[in-house]
Protein backbone atom coordinates (compact mmCIF):
# COMPACT_ATOMS: atom_id res chain seq x y z
CA UNK A 1 0.00 0.00 0.00
CA UNK A 2 1.36 3.44 -0.90
CA UNK A 3 2.05 5.86 1.94
CA UNK A 4 -0.80 8.19 0.92
CA UNK A 5 -3.26 5.28 0.81
CA UNK A 6 -1.99 4.17 4.23
CA UNK A 7 -2.51 7.67 5.64
CA UNK A 8 -5.97 7.88 4.10
CA UNK A 9 -6.99 4.50 5.51
CA UNK A 10 -5.82 5.46 9.01
CA UNK A 11 -7.61 8.81 8.90
CA UNK A 12 -10.87 7.29 7.68
CA UNK A 13 -10.72 4.34 10.08
CA UNK A 14 -10.08 6.57 13.11
CA UNK A 15 -12.24 9.46 11.84
CA UNK A 16 -9.36 11.93 12.20
CA UNK A 17 -10.18 15.27 10.58
CA UNK A 18 -7.26 16.72 8.60
CA UNK A 19 -6.30 20.07 7.11
CA UNK A 20 -3.09 21.63 5.90
CA UNK A 21 -1.07 24.69 5.01
CA UNK A 22 1.38 24.75 2.14
CA UNK A 23 3.82 27.25 0.79
CA UNK A 24 6.58 25.83 -1.46
CA UNK A 25 4.51 22.77 -2.41
CA UNK A 26 1.63 24.96 -3.58
CA UNK A 27 -1.13 22.43 -2.85
CA UNK A 28 0.71 19.26 -3.88
CA UNK A 29 0.13 17.62 -0.49
CA UNK A 30 -3.59 18.39 -0.66
CA UNK A 31 -3.67 16.96 -4.19
CA UNK A 32 -2.10 13.72 -2.92
CA UNK A 33 -4.57 13.52 -0.04
CA UNK A 34 -7.55 14.09 -2.30
CA UNK A 35 -6.37 11.28 -4.57
CA UNK A 36 -7.59 8.86 -1.87
CA UNK A 37 -11.13 7.60 -2.50
CA UNK A 38 -13.57 8.63 0.22
CA UNK A 39 -11.16 11.08 1.88
CA UNK A 40 -13.83 13.80 1.84
CA UNK A 41 -15.20 12.19 4.99
CA UNK A 42 -12.19 13.56 6.91
CA UNK A 43 -10.52 16.21 4.70
CA UNK A 44 -12.32 19.54 4.70
CA UNK A 45 -9.85 22.17 3.55
CA UNK A 46 -6.28 23.23 2.98
CA UNK A 47 -4.54 26.57 2.68
CA UNK A 48 -1.94 27.60 0.11
CA UNK A 49 -0.21 30.53 1.75
CA UNK A 50 2.73 31.47 -0.44
CA UNK A 51 3.37 35.02 0.76
CA UNK A 52 4.24 36.10 4.29
CA UNK A 53 1.14 38.30 4.29
CA UNK A 54 -1.02 35.28 3.47
CA UNK A 55 0.62 33.20 6.21
CA UNK A 56 -0.16 35.99 8.67
CA UNK A 57 -3.70 36.78 7.47
CA UNK A 58 -4.98 33.26 6.83
CA UNK A 59 -3.10 31.21 9.41
CA UNK A 60 -2.21 33.69 12.13
CA UNK A 61 1.57 33.31 11.79
CA UNK A 62 2.88 36.18 13.87
CA UNK A 63 4.74 39.07 12.30
CA UNK A 64 7.38 38.57 14.99
CA UNK A 65 7.98 34.98 13.88
CA UNK A 66 8.24 36.00 10.24
CA UNK A 67 10.64 38.85 11.03
CA UNK A 68 12.82 36.98 13.55
CA UNK A 69 12.98 33.49 11.98
CA UNK A 70 11.62 33.93 8.44
CA UNK A 71 9.00 32.01 6.51
CA UNK A 72 11.39 29.08 6.10
CA UNK A 73 11.74 28.12 9.75
CA UNK A 74 10.44 25.50 12.13
CA UNK A 75 8.80 28.29 14.11
CA UNK A 76 6.81 29.38 11.08
CA UNK A 77 5.96 25.77 10.16
CA UNK A 78 4.64 25.20 13.70
CA UNK A 79 2.42 28.29 13.55
CA UNK A 80 1.20 27.36 10.08
CA UNK A 81 0.13 23.87 11.19
CA UNK A 82 -1.49 25.20 14.37
CA UNK A 83 -3.27 27.94 12.42
CA UNK A 84 -4.62 25.46 9.87
CA UNK A 85 -5.90 23.21 12.68
CA UNK A 86 -7.48 26.09 14.57
CA UNK A 87 -9.20 27.61 11.56
CA UNK A 88 -10.53 24.29 10.24
CA UNK A 89 -11.25 22.44 13.47
CA UNK A 90 -8.99 19.58 12.37
CA UNK A 91 -7.50 16.95 14.67
CA UNK A 92 -4.44 16.67 12.40
CA UNK A 93 -2.85 19.47 10.40
CA UNK A 94 0.34 19.67 8.37
CA UNK A 95 2.46 22.49 7.02
CA UNK A 96 5.25 22.79 4.48
CA UNK A 97 7.39 25.90 3.92
CA UNK A 98 10.71 25.99 2.14
CA UNK A 99 13.01 26.99 -0.69
CA UNK A 100 12.41 24.79 -3.72
CA UNK A 101 14.76 26.76 -5.97
CA UNK A 102 16.48 27.18 -8.21
CA UNK A 103 16.73 30.70 -6.74
CA UNK A 104 15.98 32.06 -3.28
CA UNK A 105 18.55 30.18 -1.25
CA UNK A 106 21.04 31.76 1.12
CA UNK A 107 24.13 30.49 2.91
CA UNK A 108 22.05 29.87 6.06
CA UNK A 109 19.07 28.45 4.17
CA UNK A 110 20.22 26.94 0.86
CA UNK A 111 17.91 25.77 -1.89
CA UNK A 112 16.35 22.49 -0.78
CA UNK A 113 15.75 23.62 2.82
CA UNK A 114 12.20 22.76 3.81
CA UNK A 115 10.50 23.08 7.20
CA UNK A 116 7.52 20.99 8.24
CA UNK A 117 4.94 21.13 10.98
CA UNK A 118 2.48 18.51 12.13
CA UNK A 119 -0.21 19.30 14.69
CA UNK A 120 -2.03 16.35 16.20
CA UNK A 121 -4.59 16.61 19.00
CA UNK A 122 -3.04 19.58 20.76
CA UNK A 123 0.66 18.87 20.17
CA UNK A 124 2.91 20.15 17.42
CA UNK A 125 6.10 18.68 15.98
CA UNK A 126 8.37 20.54 13.59
CA UNK A 127 11.32 19.36 11.51
CA UNK A 128 13.70 20.69 8.91
CA UNK A 129 14.95 18.65 5.98
CA UNK A 130 17.36 19.34 3.12
CA UNK A 131 16.62 17.86 -0.27
CA UNK A 132 18.81 17.68 -3.36
CA UNK A 133 17.63 18.08 -6.90
CA UNK A 134 15.71 20.51 -9.02
CA UNK A 135 12.58 22.40 -7.97
CA UNK A 136 10.23 19.52 -8.80
CA UNK A 137 12.35 16.98 -6.91
CA UNK A 138 12.50 19.20 -3.81
CA UNK A 139 8.72 19.67 -3.90
CA UNK A 140 8.05 15.94 -4.48
CA UNK A 141 10.43 14.97 -1.67
CA UNK A 142 8.66 17.45 0.61
CA UNK A 143 5.27 15.87 -0.09
CA UNK A 144 6.58 12.40 0.69
CA UNK A 145 8.33 13.62 3.85
CA UNK A 146 5.28 15.31 5.38
CA UNK A 147 3.03 12.33 4.56
CA UNK A 148 5.44 10.09 6.47
CA UNK A 149 5.50 12.60 9.35
CA UNK A 150 1.70 12.48 9.56
CA UNK A 151 1.59 8.68 9.52
CA UNK A 152 4.15 8.58 12.32
CA UNK A 153 2.28 11.23 14.32
CA UNK A 154 -0.99 9.34 14.17
CA UNK A 155 0.51 5.90 14.77
CA UNK A 156 2.80 7.04 17.60
CA UNK A 157 0.81 9.91 19.12
CA UNK A 158 3.23 12.50 17.69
Amino acid sequence: MSEIRKLGAILKEKNIKISGAESCTGGMVAAEITSVDGISAVFNESFVTYSNDSKHRNLGVSDETLEKFGAVSEECAREMAEGAAERSGADLAFSVTGIAGPTGGTREKPVGTVCFGVFFKGKTLSKTAHFDGDREKVRRSSVDFVIEMMISAVENGL
